[in-house]
């Protein structure tokens, strides 16, 4: 894991160096200011490859990840590594390059077979949701089949092997079905998109027909029965 560890740091601090010279030494050209990042004696590419690598682990939770990996087998490899609480308090400076880095180098490519789903990103306990105050002025309330919850979606589609093709974040009350979302998530696809029955929808079927993708979903029981060859039925499951 030493080599895919090395590899892994290379390749990001590849990107970092693009990163720091176009975005950090320059402004925002969104806000038009220099983003603000906080002291710390590691490289940003140090944190982004040991968060990286715990998703390429076998690690169930980061405490453990980082205590037993990283500051017992890998403490070599950084030899100004922080604490844990100091590392989980600075995590928060590798979101905007750790989503570019994804955008950039870490997406996989259309073979005609595409999945879609969302999933719910809760800011709060439904308890709380009536005295919130993180997020409170971009998070909505919306329901997943799990019941109610305050948040945002996630809305995801990969590709016959797993890897990530697009995504975004909505607020919790955008339906994935909503053209906007869809709009932006299939433009440089093509083939067929699978997804479960909250999917099913006319327009959007006659929309993504239109751009050369055929969406395949399950039928509702209350609906006629329509015929779906056998592989289409296996993608479904």
């Amino acid at each position: 894991m030493v080599e895919q560890l090395i590899a892994v740091f290379c390749e990001i601090d590849d990107f970092c160096k693009e990163y720091n010279s176009n975005f950090v030494r320059g402004k925002n050209q969104i806000t038009g200011e220099a983003p603000a990042i906080s002291r710390t004696s590691m490289a940003l590419s140090e944190i982004m490859t040991i968060t990286v690598m715990y998703h390429l682990s076998h690690y169930k939770e980061f405490k453990w990840y980082y205590i037993e990996k990283v500051r017992g087998d890998w403490k070599e490899y950084f030899p100004k590594l922080l604490s844990y609480n100091r590392f989980v308090e600075i995590m928060q400076i590798i979101t905007v390059p750790m989503i570019l880095y994804t955008m950039k180098d870490s997406f996989g490519k259309c073979s005609g077979i595409n999945f879609v789903d969302s999933t719910s990103l809760d800011v709060c306990d439904n308890h709380r949701i009536h005295s919130r105050k993180v997020f409170a002025d971009f998070a909505r309330k919306g329901k997943s089949s799990t019941g109610w919850f305050f948040g945002f979606k996630l809305h995801l589609i990969i590709n016959d092997r797993g890897e990530i093709l697009s995504f975004c974040i909505t607020p919790a009350n955008v339906d994935g079905k909503d053209w906007k979302v869809m709009s932006h998530l299939t433009k440089s696809l093509f083939g067929k998109l699978f997804g479960d029955k909250g999917y099913m929808s006319p327009k959007l079927f006659a929309k993504l027909w239109d751009r050369d993708i055929q969406l395949v979903t399950k039928i509702r029981k209350n609906l006629k029965n329509k015929l779906i060859n056998l592989t289409d039925k296996l993608f479904l499951r």
